[in-house]
């Protein structure tokens, strides 16, 4: 049975670990494969895999989780989101991820679809899917957080009240949302156990490698970019070599800073990038 993420998380050492996502059409499978098996042969603490709405994306989800587990022993993080799903849908997932040994899942919400009366989904919060995995079986539920708050939230403290929900209903671990200073991430913990939620966070972090991304990222998070971080994009954006030298650098030293001050679980988005996984990874060689 697939070890639970929580006793990885918890473990003596620090951990690190590396997002992928599964491919949006069966002809790019063996190119997201191959990917993802780099990342693998990295011999990260856990990879976690992406979950895609559609009928086919979330089908390839569990096909990669499936490789990386059984090939290379990898413990992996599957996501399941809920927002355009059935509970009998979320039931039949539920029993492929049983019957393939995985037990570890990243319960999401998802993007509310577009042009749809709330009145007919079946699931409206996270918190609702956490419920419903409680009651199909022994899987270690995660969830995920927002240090600079929800987009959808009035308040840091609604969002909070939101979040201890989830963790009532059954999270035993948050993963947090991209952050760019750490002081951010600080604040948010310590918030956090005032507001009672005392699972274990994993930080986030997601290495920019192009100044591409920032538009992308601003425009789907809404998280604050520093100006130091912003000077670098500045002065290496036109570059590419020079934007990837730099956007590793300034991530591993995220990384760093976190495990220094205890922060021993750290989730990189690695995007399906094996080159940024695998600098990361040389960066903390002696640190791991």
């Amino acid at each position: 049975m697939q070890k639970r993420l929580t006793e990885i998380i918890r473990g003596e050492r620090p951990s690190l670990s590396f997002e992928v996502f599964p491919p949006k059409k069966s002809a790019d499978f063996e190119t997201v494969r191959q990917a993802t098996e780099q990342i693998a042969a990295l011999h990260p603490s856990y990879m976690s895999v992406t979950y895609g709405a559609g009928g086919g994306t979330s089908n390839y989800t569990l096909a990669v989780a499936q490789n990386l587990e059984s090939r290379f022993g990898v413990p992996v993080l599957a996501h399941l989101s809920c927002v355009s799903s059935t509970r009998a849908g979320i039931r039949t997932r539920l029993d492929a991820l049983r019957t393939s040994g995985l037990r570890n899942i990243l319960a999401l919400r998802g993007d509310m679809p577009e042009n749809t009366d709330a009145a007919e989904l079946e699931f409206h919060y996270a918190a609702e899917l956490v419920e419903e995995i409680k009651r199909c079986g022994d899987f270690c539920i995660g969830g995920a957080c927002y240090p600079e708050g929800h987009p959808e939230s009035a308040t840091c403290e609604e969002d909070l009240r939101h979040l201890r929900e989830k963790v009532e209903c059954g999270c035993e671990f948050l993963v947090t949302q991209m952050f760019f200073d750490n002081s951010i991430l600080y604040n948010f913990l310590y918030r956090s156990l005032r507001a009672g939620i005392d699972v274990p966070v994993v930080a986030g972090i997601m290495p920019v490698t192009s100044a591409k991304q920032i538009k992308r990222i601003c425009a789907i998070s809404g998280t604050a970019l520093p100006q130091r971080f912003r000077r670098i994009v500045d002065r290496y954006g036109g570059s590419p070599a020079a934007m990837f030298q730099a956007g590793v650098a300034y991530a591993t030293e995220q990384i760093i800073d976190l495990f220094a001050n205890g922060i021993d679980a750290v989730h990189v988005y690695s995007m399906n990038r094996p080159d940024v996984a695998a600098a990361i990874r040389n960066n903390l060689s002696s640190i791991l």
